[in-house]
């Protein structure tokens, strides 16, 4: 359930920030002799957080340490996961393995090899920096194996963008500040961002945004795409195509519902109902049809305008999406309505 704060909003910590320290509390042990009740590090950025030990044991050659994460304010699906983490003496250097609930890679184009558990850059040089950190301290050689796990991860990761970037078996520790801020949708566009390199490093030449889950099914089977080819854009159409300006794939199809679609017809690149609004004056100009000025919702102005208008959004939109995209990607737009009808299409 979404948690609704009241007054500022709380940050949080990254499942690598949890990680991170879930370790050095390990590794106290392992090579100190006893788990601290509460372990502190720094962020790539300076903060300093403080976190309490949610569970510890140890064995013949390993300790592991669990770390309640704390998303603060964000609505972030792994809030109140347990990141474990366990460490042995093991290789020469640093090593990571993926346990319990966390994935690993199977597809390229994301900044981990095919093969290796989903551990992001910066969590993996976090936890280099502890471990180098931590083995001058107790003077001890830095090879350790650190296996990170989450319970439940694995039904977790079905709310995420991991089955369809080609991360199998949970979730990725993720996270470059090591801090949430919360909603700051960061981790929605990062994901969009993934989602491109996925689709790029595979050849695909087609892929879509839409807004919601009934515009994705249509456009799906509309246009036979595969899930790795389906991005999942949300309201963030202008996180989408600013992204695939630079990282450009042939072909980009815009779906969603006719209310999200006549704001970006209107100009609009950022969807969501709190930051941008459908301008009704302006869209009985665009139109033809004074009626429209006194519509409510653009559904209501659909179902004074009907078909004449559905066809000018959809050529609307299409041209606000080229204009981000640039000329070299080729953008086509569907319109539908919220049964999953289409009311129209528009191509280049």
């Amino acid at each position: 359930m979404t948690r609704k704060p009241e007054g500022e909003l709380r940050r949080g910590w990254t499942t690598g920030a949890c990680a991170t320290a879930a370790t050095k509390a390990a590794l106290m042990q392992l090579w100190g002799g006893a788990f601290p009740s509460e372990v502190g590090i720094v962020l790539p950025r300076g903060e300093t957080p403080v976190f309490p030990l949610a569970h510890h044991a140890s064995g013949d050659g390993w300790a592991e340490v669990g770390i309640t994460k704390d998303a603060g304010d964000d609505p972030d699906v792994t809030h109140g996961a347990l990141i474990i983490a366990r460490v042995r003496a093991a290789g020469q250097g640093v090593s990571f393995k993926a346990g319990d609930g966390v994935g690993t890679v199977t597809m390229s184009g994301l900044p981990i090899a095919v093969g290796e558990p989903a551990i992001n850059p910066v969590p993996r040089q976090m936890m280099h920096s502890v471990v180098a950190d931590m083995a001058a301290k107790y003077a001890q050689p830095v090879n350790v194996e650190i296996t990170v796990s989450i319970p439940g991860g694995q039904d977790i990761a079905k709310k995420t963008w991991n089955p369809r970037l080609g991360i199998e078996g949970g979730l990725s520790i993720l996270g470059t500040t090591g801090v949430v801020r919360p909603f700051s949708c960061a981790a929605w566009i990062a994901s969009i961002h993934r989602g491109i390199d996925v689709a790029r490093a595979d050849g695909l030449t087609h892929v879509a945004g839409c807004t919601g889950a009934t515009s994705e099914k249509v456009v799906q089977s509309l246009m036979s795409l595969p899930d790795h080819g389906m991005l999942d854009m949300g309201d963030f159409a202008g996180g989408l195509l600013k992204y695939l300006a630079k990282h450009p794939i042939p072909r980009i199809t815009i779906g969603g519902g006719i209310g999200k679609m006549t704001k970006l017809a209107q100009g609009a690149v950022d969807l969501h109902s709190s930051r941008s609004q459908v301008d009704f004056a302006r869209l009985a100009t665009m139109v033809g049809d004074a009626r429209l000025r006194d519509a409510n919702t653009a559904l209501q102005a659909y179902e004074i305008a009907g078909d004449p208008m559905a066809a000018a959004v959809a050529d609307r939109a299409r041209q606000t999406a080229q204009k981000a995209a640039g000329p070299d990607i080729a953008v086509d737009v569907v319109v539908i309505d919220r049964a999953g009808t289409i009311l129209a299409q528009a191509t280049p």
